[in-house]
């Protein structure tokens, strides 16, 4: 959950400030006691904001314990120049949170505090009513988002390797990163994948292949495209980024693969698989973003959905085919998908006995398994952030993910390249609209209804949203 800090806004002359600081007090206490037992961290101002200096201090006080979001509780007329004061000092995305009384009127409070925000142009969202369980869960949604986005300032991102097979939409500037999302790009050659996988422990990869073997609907060895070795080496090259990750403290990374590594060592699907798997052999760990083609672009928007989600498994895909007569769309790529999608299981063995790993097909000549699998049916979400004309802009939509009968579902897999994993979506999008509109090739999903968090990222990085419909 996040870390909620709250400044409650007064009035600032001592004679009024008598009769209400009880009053402040109360509906404070409520507010808090209603986000603790939503499970939040909640970080309080010694007291109301009732003089200038008071606002400076107590905002510097608040910011320096790390807040995800802070909210101005309004409860009561507030001097607007304190809400000014005290978002001057403080760093994270704002919330105005005013209570519907009719002898206090903290509304009028919140609406002159956001009017003046306005007009500096300081971003903030605004929400109103009592703190029952409902506003509650708005606010929680909106922490969400504002976790999201903290932790993205002060994050690595390791591009390993540079612009695949001359995409553009892969490719961000660097300098932009740092001063929209406070986000470092570290780089790093393909070299490295190559050069430490060879000094991974074989004992290691061995386990690991064991693993896949017990565990996967199949391994498809040929003799050719896919050996033992050939998947050991895919399982080393797994490692070795794992290796990178701890050595350059990375918190996101992205793999070019093509077509250096696919033409010549192993493709890295099983690699990046693993690495956006809530587990591997070892047991259950942390998702790692990794992007395939080193979609610096894919690995933002993966990273966020991760973050407003508490860390699900983020899924990549190409949009591969659009079937009409079905309105469904096939998000296919090569291996990235993560094997956690095949069942939605917090049981890896229930998710990987879905999972066949077949040799890699002639993009690839190098070899090496391919994660084969059909994601589960479910309510997703999906969004994408691209550029237009230098500027970012969130592309979001509701979908879900259907399976059929066994014999359609091989059909329609069996139509675009059947050895990469599929997942096939119903997008709340008309067809002709999306693809018109969508600014990549590439797509990602996260279970559930996550819009509401990511309109808020949106507004919070100043970013514009591009919302897709069928209305």
């Amino acid at each position: 959950m996040a870390r909620i800090g709250i400044l409650s806004m007064s009035d600032g002359r001592d004679y009024v400030q008598r009769d209400i600081a009880d009053f402040i007090r109360t509906n404070e206490d409520r507010l808090a006691a209603a986000l603790q037992a939503a499970g939040h961290d909640v970080v309080r101002a010694e007291g109301p904001l009732d003089s200038n200096t008071g606002a400076v201090r107590m905002a510097r006080e608040v910011a320096a314990q790390g807040v995800d979001l802070t909210v101005f509780h309004y409860c009561v007329w507030a001097f607007p120049h304190f809400t000014m004061l005290a978002a001057g000092e403080t760093r994270s995305p704002l919330l105005l949170l005013s209570n519907i009384d009719p002898v206090q009127p903290g509304m009028v409070g919140m609406l002159a505090g956001g009017g003046a925000l306005d007009q500096v142009g300081r971003v903030h969202d605004r929400l109103w009513g009592e703190p029952d369980e409902a506003l509650v869960a708005q606010i929680a949604s909106r922490a969400r988002a504002a976790s999201a986005v903290s932790r993205l300032r002060g994050s690595t991102f390791g591009r390993i390797g540079g612009r695949p097979m001359g995409m553009n939409t892969a490719v961000s500037a660097t300098d932009q990163w740092q001063k929209l999302f406070g986000i470092d790009v570290e780089e790093i050659d393909q070299w490295e994948v190559v050069r430490r996988s060879e000094l991974v422990d074989a004992a290691e990869a061995a386990a690991g292949r064991e693993w896949l073997e017990k565990n996967a609907a199949g391994v498809h060895y040929d003799g050719d495209r896919l050996t033992p070795e050939l998947l050991e080496r895919q399982l080393r090259s797994y490692l070795a980024v794992q290796d990178l990750v701890r050595e350059w403290n990375l918190d996101f990374s992205g793999i070019k693969g093509q077509p250096e590594l696919t033409g010549h060592f192993a493709t890295m699907d099983v690699a990046e698989a693993l690495l956006n798997d809530p587990y591997d052999w070892n047991g259950p760990k942390e998702t790692h973003v990794c992007a395939t083609e080193s979609d610096m672009d894919a690995a933002l928007t993966m990273q966020v959905m991760k973050h407003v989600t508490g860390g699900l498994p983020v899924l990549f895909a190409d949009v591969r085919h659009y079937h009409t007569d079905l309105d469904v769309w096939d998000l296919c790529n090569s291996g990235q998908h993560a094997t956690w999608y095949a069942a939605r299981s917090d049981d890896p063995t229930e998710n990987l006995s879905k999972v066949h790993l077949y040799p890699e097909v002639f993009f690839f000549p190098a070899g090496g398994a391919s994660v084969h699998h059909l994601a589960a049916p479910g309510e997703m979400t999906l969004a994408r952030f691209t550029r237009k004309e230098g500027r970012y802009r969130l592309h979001l939509m509701k979908g879900a993910f259907e399976t059929y009968d066994d014999e359609t579902n091989e059909r329609l897999m069996r139509m675009s390249t059947y050895e990469w994993p599929h997942a096939f979506a119903r997008l709340d999008a008309e067809g002709g609209d999306f693809l018109s509109r969508f600014g990549a090739n590439h797509i990602h999903a996260v279970p559930g209804d996550v819009t509401a968090e990511l309109r808020a990222v949106a507004r919070m990085l100043d970013v514009e949203l591009d919302e897709f419909t069928r209305g």
